[in-house]
């Protein structure tokens, strides 16, 4: 039995206006994550993700749609509402370089969520730094240190202490190791692991990583120009692909096996992406994808539930 959702996502749509033309990042989405989970978004790099990511804290404003957390609609909470929202819900950032203020300690990044927010008294602070930046895996001389005397995997284990420190129960976990050396990464996603275990967390993790995404997710939904086209739990879509889209990701992936990759028949791609300025009428897939039939560029896809909790949007699913 799955646990009670805590965010539900319905038809969620963001627009940006550019230059006096539309943009559409996402496309009437729907999704929902359960407590405890890690729900992971993966797709082409501009195909919305990240967007979603913002939308959900509200560090981006949906044009139109709904996102409950704890059956609260999160777009309809006032300033007060919302500054307590962010207790309970709480982002890591992609660039570790970027996202760090370079003229604050370690200590005073740390820090400053628990000094805006007063969730404990002051004499308590000092202690619960320590403890925070034991749990990610820095020592307490780390504390008097500024960004740039860390590398970026130490840089990211700050990220990730900062986004701990109000004991938020959410984290949209934005592309949190692209930035940093593979050697590094698999140590930062261990990490997350064992916090989630340890502290009962629930993730979005947002990734173009198709194994980094299957090693983390419960779930998996995979977004192509602003729309989710699959989503299934990750060994299920791994081993059991259904949209074209996926199949031919997944395709791309290499394998350890010389011998075994020199023989796979990989899916290419035909054309390009298409403008999220102007989206397609129909399946935004439609122009690139080997199986389109005429409808597939005039009707937009519904959702087709071809096992338990695997759904996919394409019309070859109700051919």
């Amino acid at each position: 039995m799955m646990n009670k959702p805590l965010i539900e996502v319905k038809n969620l749509r963001k627009e940006f206006h550019i230059n006096k033309k539309k943009l559409l990042a996402i496309r009437d989405i729907s999704f929902s994550i359960e407590k405890g989970e890690t729900l992971g978004l993966v797709g082409e790099s501009g195909c919305g993700k990240s967007t979603t990511g913002r939308c959900l804290l509200r560090l981006e404003e949906a044009t139109s749609g709904q996102i409950s957390y704890e059956s609260k609609d999160v777009l309809a909470l006032n300033r007060k509402e919302l500054f307590s929202f962010r207790r309970n819900a709480q982002i890591i950032f992609q660039d570790p370089y970027s996202s760090l203020n370079p003229r604050m300690t370690a200590e005073d990044i740390i820090t400053e969520p628990l000094r805006i927010h007063r969730c404990i008294e002051k004499s308590s602070i000092e202690k619960e730094v320590v403890k925070l930046t034991d749990m990610v895996g820095l020592s307490k001389s780390a504390l008097s240190r500024f960004p740039h005397e860390f590398s970026g995997g130490q840089r990211q284990r700050i990220g990730i202490a900062r986004a701990l420190a109000l004991r938020p129960q959410f984290i949209v976990c934005d592309e949190p190791v692209s930035a940093l050396d593979v050697s590094i990464q698999a140590q930062i996603i261990n990490l997350l692991k064992n916090l989630q275990d340890e502290l009962s967390l629930t993730y979005l993790f947002i990734s173009h990583d198709l194994k980094l995404v299957k090693y983390i997710s419960d779930r998996v939904a995979v977004m192509y120009l602003g729309n989710i086209v699959e989503i299934a739990k990750s060994e299920e879509l791994y081993n059991n692909p259904k949209h074209p889209y996926t199949q031919a990701l997944l395709s791309a992936i290499p394998i350890p096996d010389p011998e075994a990759e020199r023989k796979r028949q990989r899916l290419s791609l035909i054309g390009e992406v298409p403008s999220a300025t102007a989206p397609p009428k129909g399946c935004p897939f439609a122009s690139r994808c080997p199986h389109a039939q005429a409808k597939c560029h005039n009707i937009m896809p519904g959702w087709t539930e071809v096992s338990p909790g695997h759904k996919v949007a394409c019309h070859l699913q109700n051919s």
